[in-house]
């Protein structure tokens, strides 16, 4: 039986999904772009900027359905351009232990909604 999550604290959907669906131990969080919940407006002063408010809203999510980052088994990342890999990576790493990191990809893509530099979606486990 599959549950939805949603936070106030992560940006509402745009479309026909949820934030994230909790399903048998697992949660799938939907790709986060660099949206304030509170404000509704992007996020995009700088790409470093741009990134932690995509992991904030991760965070919060995350936190609804009682995980953090420790529980995060995989991630996607999405980027406009892929010269911005180091300056996006250096922040995702800063959410993370590095001995414990998920698995991940990264991929370069022609557009991102809302014309954004970077998406991440995620999917995390109960132990």
């Amino acid at each position: 039986m599959k549950k939805i999550i949603q936070t106030g604290k992560a940006p509402a959907p745009v479309g026909p999904y949820n934030q994230a669906i909790l399903h048998s131990g697992t949660l799938y969080i939907s790709g986060q772009i660099a949206l304030d919940p509170e404000s509704g407006a992007l996020v995009q002063d700088s790409i470093e900027a741009e990134t932690h408010q995509v992991m904030r809203n991760l965070q919060a999510i995350l936190q609804e359905a009682d995980l953090d980052f420790s529980d995060v088994i995989k991630c996607s990342i999405f980027v406009s351009d892929i010269t911005l890999y180091e300056r996006i990576n250096t922040v995702y790493a800063s959410y993370f232990d590095e001995a414990t990191a998920p698995a991940r990809e990264l991929v370069e893509v022609a557009n991102l909604p809302k014309l954004v530099n970077v998406e991440v979606s995620a999917i995390a486990a109960f132990d």
